[in-house]
């Protein structure tokens, strides 16, 4: 009687997709047993791991939507070597009011400063927040509406990028837009504007994306609606990856400038 009433119970919590209870029910109910809960104590106690089960399925499903390169975390993120990072921006960064409110994160700095690493990291808070996040770097989005417009599928493609609540568009600036993809990419930052947030990272100042999107006035007006509810993060420190490269002694970074050759 003891098996089928559990067998029985175990199919209703099934049918109610109430999986992480009915895989762990016999663990939970020793669990309440050993802290001689209440049915109301254990009750709180069985949906709050239902819960849990449920977050950390919904989290581990939009990291992998999200598509970001690797594994970073803000935890990993060394604020001592980039001395020119305010801490407390970031941490205000990666409370995910900006998302709520459709504004805009400029992370900007040289190759190599770790604005990859803090945009991902960024990303991986915002899902946990709730939020879903989709990470594309600068060329591949560019050439993915190109090819969206030359098909007659730019409306589609469009839609596609101004869905997620964060759009992280990583390396701007890297390589130059080819003719006429800053129009396209106005025409994405114009969907989002005021509704979904970005983050972008580039290695060049904002005085320099005219050059990189090859077009000034389009460059503007993107610059216009990214700058009008934003945060601006400038990073100034040296590479990580050059900086790895002197401790191993592979680079020696030049102590004084060099002398000019005696006439």
């Amino acid at each position: 009687m003891m098996s089928e009433g559990h067998d029985h119970l175990t199919a209703l919590l099934g049918r109610l997709k109430l999986t992480a209870l009915r895989d762990q029910l016999d663990t939970l109910i020793d669990e309440a047993g050993r802290r001689d809960l209440t049915i109301r104590e254990a009750l709180t106690l069985f949906c709050e791991r239902e819960v849990a089960r449920r977050d950390q399925r919904r989290i581990e499903m939009a990291f992998g939507l999200a598509r970001f390169p690797f594994v970073r975390d803000l935890t990993g993120f060394d604020f001592a070597a980039q001395p020119s990072l305010d801490k407390g921006q970031i941490r205000e960064i990666a409370t995910g009011r900006f998302i709520a409110n459709g504004e805009a994160v400029l992370l900007l700095g040289p190759p190599g400063a770790g604005k990859t690493h803090l945009a991902v990291a960024l990303g991986r808070e915002a899902i946990v927040a709730g939020y879903s996040v989709l990470f594309t770097p600068a060329t591949t989005l560019v050439a993915q509406l190109a090819k969206a417009h030359a098909e007659g599928r730019l409306e589609e493609r469009l839609t596609h990028y101004a869905k997620p609540k964060l759009l992280i568009v990583d390396e701007l600036g890297y390589l130059p837009f080819e003719p006429d993809a800053a129009h396209l990419f106005f025409q994405l930052v114009s969907r989002r504007y005021e509704r979904g947030a970005m983050l972008v990272t580039s290695n060049r100042a904002v005085g320099e994306w005219g050059t990189v999107l090859g077009d000034a006035v389009v460059a503007t007006a993107i610059l216009d609606r990214l700058l009008h509810h934003s945060h601006v993060v400038t990073i100034r420190g040296d590479s990580y990856r050059l900086r790895e490269k002197r401790r191993s002694g592979l680079l020696q970074r030049a102590t004084s400038a060099p002398q000019p050759t005696p006439v």
